[in-house]
């Protein structure tokens, strides 16, 4: 009964970190997803609604969700409390201090490229600078999707199937 038990256990603490590095791939996603709409509607702030950064990045954290909204919001409130700092500045800052992000370094790369970009120019200068971030962001979704068919599955397959040689092996 207590090998049979075991057994049990072992194949699904396998099974389990198998769907956990499958579920990073989706949760990659979905903050890609995230962000290309909160960079479309900061474009909108900026150059439609002629919003000053600080204001624009606060209410785009309003309508974003997590992680994303805490980035912007804890920038537009960095903003706010340093005035004199560039916005590149901030950005990079707490861009390099955020754990818990599913995102490739291509993905930070665009990111932090964008943050040097927003506050030093004319409306329409950001606007060139967001939708040049949105179709690399647009394009690093494509290869996530990819890779998420490719190897999610995948990981989930191995994760079982680990476990059961795993078992065989001890039992």
């Amino acid at each position: 009964m207590g090998s049979r038990l075991g057994a049990a256990l072992v194949l699904a603490a396998a099974a389990l970190l198998g769907a956990t590095v499958a579920r990073a791939y989706e949760e990659r996603l979905r903050t890609l997803r995230v962000w290309q709409g909160a960079l479309s509607m900061l474009m909108t702030e900026i150059v439609y609604g002629s919003t000053p950064l600080p204001e624009a990045l606060q209410r785009v954290a309003r309508h974003t969700s997590s992680p994303v909204a805490e980035f912007l919001a804890d920038v537009g409130t960095a903003l706010h409390a340093q005035p004199a700092t560039p916005a590149g500045e901030l950005w990079r800052r707490a861009a390099a201090g955020r754990p818990g992000w599913c995102l490739a370094p291509e993905d930070e790369a665009v990111l932090v490229e964008l943050g040097s970009c927003l506050g030093q120019s004319a409306a329409a200068d950001q606007e060139r600078h967001l939708r040049r971030a949105l179709a690399q962001l647009a394009h690093l979704h494509d290869q996530a999707e990819a890779q998420r068919d490719a190897h999610g599955r995948l990981w989930r397959y191995l994760g079982l199937c680990a476990g059961g040689c795993l078992v065989l092996l001890l039992y």
